[in-house]
């Protein structure tokens, strides 16, 4: 991992930051009463991060949660900050291995 730092003239502060590319796949499970919120939107713009959405279940009149699975490329940070953001929603997330990658 990476560790930037910044000297001052007697304090030494330490920024966390790894800037590696890597990617992850995750399944997120969303409650009816988000289907229709632009969490995948935000997630890119707070984040960062490419997503691709492999598959995505959203039913209609049916009153249970809809699952987005995603892959999720950027650097570690980015990552760490995508799913920071999907847990502070109280999103249910499932981590997936990537066959044949060295993934998150």
């Amino acid at each position: 991992m990476a560790l930037l730092v910044k000297q001052g003239k007697s304090t030494t502060t330490n920024t966390f930051r790894d800037n590696r590319r890597t990617e992850t796949r995750i399944t997120v499970y969303m409650p009816k009463d988000m289907h229709e919120q632009p969490v995948i939107s935000k997630l890119i713009s707070h984040s960062g991060v490419t997503v691709n959405i492999a598959t995505a279940q959203l039913l209609g009149d049916v009153p249970q949660k809809g699952c987005f699975d995603l892959e999720l490329r950027g650097t570690v940070f980015q990552i760490a900050s995508a799913l920071t953001y999907l847990e502070e929603l109280n999103l249910e997330i499932k981590h997936q291995p990537l066959v044949g990658q060295d993934g998150w």
